[in-house]
């Protein structure tokens, strides 16, 4: 398989399976109630959002959110970074709870309930690098 763009829908729709296919996530994550998005600030200033409904072990849904799809949604969690943070922890440059606590990553929503749940936020974090993942190059403001 060629190595997918994050973030974007195929990528996505990639980890969802394999968190689905996964009988480590789904016995790690088996308390796991909650939704999230990335929000994944582009280094040309665009915002791409990606949406996860994590459930008791399972993905039940997973997409990149665009103006038709994702309007109505109020997810319980929101991670928010450049997508260098994001690029450093899918190349495990980056601890993930290292990156939450230290703000480089920011979280809103139920920071305890997270903090509870470390082993199914490494999971993850580890099956979401388990993709072969490729970045988009982005101009450097002003250049071009």
């Amino acid at each position: 398989m060629a190595a997918l763009l994050f973030p974007s829908d195929e990528w996505t729709k990639t980890l969802m399976d394999r968190l689905n296919s996964s009988a480590a996530y789904t016995e790690i994550a088996k308390n796991w109630e909650g939704d999230l998005y990335f929000q994944v600030e582009n280094p040309n200033r665009s915002v791409t959002l990606v949406y996860l409904d994590l459930w008791h072990g399972r993905c039940r849904r997973a997409f990149l959110v665009k103006p038709e799809n994702g309007h109505n949604l109020t997810p319980a969690f929101r991670l928010s970074a450049p997508l260098e943070n994001f690029v450093k922890v899918l190349r495990s440059e980056l601890d993930p709870v290292q990156a939450m606590i230290t703000g480089k990553v920011k979280v809103q929503g139920n920071l305890v309930m997270l903090m509870k749940n470390i082993p199914t936020v490494i999971e993850f974090v580890r099956t979401c690098q388990q993709i072969e993942t490729k970045f988009e190059e982005w101009p450097v403001a002003g250049e071009g």
